[in-house]
């Protein structure tokens, strides 16, 4: 039975007590806040801070919480160790190959939109994109980002892919973790290229690993169609393969217009990650325009929203 044990505030432990009352058990252990019987697995919050999740889907549900996390600790079976599956390890001559890429943003942010973009790039490609500035999208300002996107946009076929707060809060309220979410956009991306390059044949795919490739295979088993050949994973793919390059550099292209849409709607800057900041726009939001405001800009279930609430009180 896999485990997963991460370390949480007072307002988190609250928020997901919330979260899952429709699962809590009447029983709670010695010490324990509350107890949970989650169809993923099941969840055990301590006093100290500690949240426990124990069954097949303790990696993916404690992901939905991570981003709220000071600390992550996974925990081993008393077994011998899982072996290495080789068949979803990066080729050593991946740089040279023609490769579709996917990356995401906005995943960790409160306000804006989740973008999930694949990318293809060929050998021929490569001059040109390094050229046109491509590389870590991480060391890049928004402006470099824009810059650079627009070019690469008329170079290679690729697919955006944005899901929006009211879906993402909807899909979440009704149980679909964010792991699974992310997994369905990268596979549903990943689609499109492949339609559009049709009938050529990327020698592989390459995913910026957010979960182990047993559990993505597993959020997207119901899906009507499953790229599944020669996929790699990686984390930090960016500096693997120009092709997630490119893909995270127009993803947050996508993410900067949107977030700048948003800002205007909400008639306030906003602010992109999760922190303090945040929570004082979002308390001034709640404020002026009510809480069904956030449902529109919002990933509800973060801390934030609780952090908001009691700064107004």
């Amino acid at each position: 039975m896999s485990t997963k044990v991460i370390k949480v505030n007072e307002a988190t432990i609250t928020q997901m007590k919330t979260h899952y009352k429709q699962h809590l058990l009447e029983k709670i252990p010695p010490g324990g806040v509350f107890a949970a019987k989650h169809p993923s697995c099941m969840i055990t919050a301590y006093r100290s801070g500690k949240v426990m999740f124990q069954g097949a889907g303790a990696d993916s549900e404690a992901g939905v919480w991570e981003h709220q996390s000071s600390e992550v600790t996974p925990k081993a079976k008393a077994a011998q160790p899982k072996a290495r599956n080789d068949q979803y390890s990066v080729p050593s001559n991946i740089e040279e190959l023609a490769i579709i890429g996917s990356d995401e943003v906005g995943t960790g942010d409160y306000f804006g939109p989740i973008i999930v973009v694949a990318a293809y790039v060929q050998p021929k490609d490569m001059a040109l994109l390094k050229e046109l500035g491509v590389k870590d999208s991480k060391g890049l300002k928004d402006d470099q980002i824009i810059k650079i996107a627009k070019d690469i946009r008329q170079v290679i076929p690729h697919s955006v892919l944005i899901l929006h707060n009211e879906k993402y809060n909807s899909l979440q309220a009704r149980g679909m973790t964010q792991g699974k979410i992310k997994a369905l956009l990268h596979n549903k991306a990943i689609g499109h290229v492949l339609d559009k390059i049709d009938p050529e044949q990327p020698d592989g795919i390459l995913i910026d690993q957010f979960a182990e490739p047993d559990i993505y295979y597993r959020h997207i088993k119901n899906e009507k169609r499953i790229i599944k050949n020669t996929v790699y994973f990686s984390t930090k793919a960016e500096g693997v393969h120009l092709s997630v390059a490119a893909a995270s550099i127009i993803a947050r292209y996508v993410f900067v217009k949107e977030f700048d849409k948003l800002s205007e709607k909400a008639g306030i800057t906003l602010q992109k990650g999760a922190g303090a900041g945040v929570d004082r726009i979002a308390a001034q939001l709640i404020k002026s325009k009510g809480e069904t405001v956030l449902t529109e800009i919002a990933k509800v279930h973060f801390a934030n929203t609780e952090k908001a609430r009691r700064l107004l009180r």
